[in-house]
């Protein structure tokens, strides 16, 4: 699998930058790899917050918190390793990736109640007064569904990895190319990083299946 330095030389490479860098923690003292270890955690960063990926994909039950907030019956402590909130659900919740079709022709996508099966809480995520990230919900012992920053490479698949890697050269075309030619090459590059991210979602998607049920309007509303 890619290791960061191998994605950051793909994107050199994207570059037409023959350039190889050999170390980024700490950046072996060329200006590639000065550039490349300021900008790689944000390429990656940036393009984890895309789309929800099955590899990043977490559920955790939540530490209590201290509720500071009225409007909430409950408080917790985030996930050290959160990036996004995906979906707040009680810890004995059924099918929580359900979708519901409804039989007049009505169509309603997850999150959804789906003959009851999959109740998503309403949720907030504040900063408090000391610093730390807050979950607020009215659902009691309440799991979280979430996006997780995912750091090591090995779990990136290999359309991520591309994606990311065009990504990146976008963000180093600017400084290690300049001037318009510069500006002309990251714009190259965002069109490719916009074509894999396509073809990675698509290949991210087929890791699921969800199964959806027909029921009629009246038994959703028992």
């Amino acid at each position: 699998m890619a290791s960061e330095v191998d994605i950051c030389n793909l994107a050199l490479a994207h570059l037409g930058d023959e350039a190889t860098i050999a170390s980024l923690k700490p950046p072996e003292g060329s200006a590639q790899a000065e550039h490349a270890s300021r900008f790689y955690p944000i390429a990656r960063d940036t393009l984890l917050e895309m789309h929800t990926w099955s590899f990043a994909g977490k559920r955790a039950k939540m530490a209590s918190y201290v509720n500071t907030i009225e409007q909430w019956d409950y408080a917790y402590a985030a996930p050290a390793d959160l990036m996004t909130a995906t979906s707040v659900i009680s810890p004995d919740a059924g099918n929580d990736y359900s979708t519901t079709y409804f039989t007049n022709n009505e169509y309603q996508n997850s999150p959804s109640i789906a003959a009851g099966t999959y109740v998503p809480q309403p949720y907030a995520l504040e900063v408090d007064a000391t610093g730390n990230l807050v979950i607020y919900a009215n659902q009691e012992n309440a799991l979280l569904r979430y996006q997780a920053k995912i750091t090591d490479t090995t779990k990136f698949p290999p359309l991520f990895i591309e994606a990311l890697s065009w990504h990146l050269a976008g963000m180093l075309a600017g400084p290690v190319i300049k001037g318009d030619a510069g500006a002309a090459e990251s714009k190259r590059c965002n069109t490719m990083m916009a074509a894999y991210l396509i073809q990675a979602k698509e290949s991210d998607a087929r890791q699921r299946l969800s199964k959806p049920e027909h029921v009629v309007p009246w038994v959703t509303g028992r």
